[in-house]
């Protein structure tokens, strides 16, 4: 069985950083793409960033230049840095895994608080 358990999340003041870890329970070269999700209170999920098996990555455009997507091989694990933060990031943040036989996984997700 397939595990994304998240980490890192927390209250911080507007202009704060702060890194949410994603540990998978094997080897994140299985998933063809893992990602990071968000979702606000009444709001949709929303895609936040991707970093593929190849090791590309991007972004949706309100965190461009602010987060960044990364990954460690040897631990299993992948990062989200987020700096600068705003109120509006504001959300319960969701690790994604997609295999290539066409298998998704989702974390439990990490909540984020960004507020003075």
């Amino acid at each position: 069985q397939v595990q994304l358990v998240e980490s890192g999340g927390g209250s911080v003041d507007p202009g704060g950083s702060l890194r949410l870890s994603c540990a998978a329970s094997g080897s994140i070269f299985s998933y063809y793409a893992m990602k990071w999700y968000r979702q606000a209170p009444g709001k949709q999920r929303e895609w936040v960033a991707t970093i593929t098996s190849r090791g590309s990555t991007s972004y949706v455009d309100s965190v461009e230049g602010r987060f960044t997507i990364s990954r460690d091989v040897a631990k299993n694990t992948v990062y989200l840095q987020m700096n600068s933060l705003k109120p509006e990031d504001t959300a319960v943040y969701y690790c994604y895994a997609g295999s290539f036989s066409s298998q998704t996984y989702w974390g439990q997700g990490t909540q984020v608080t960004i507020s003075s």
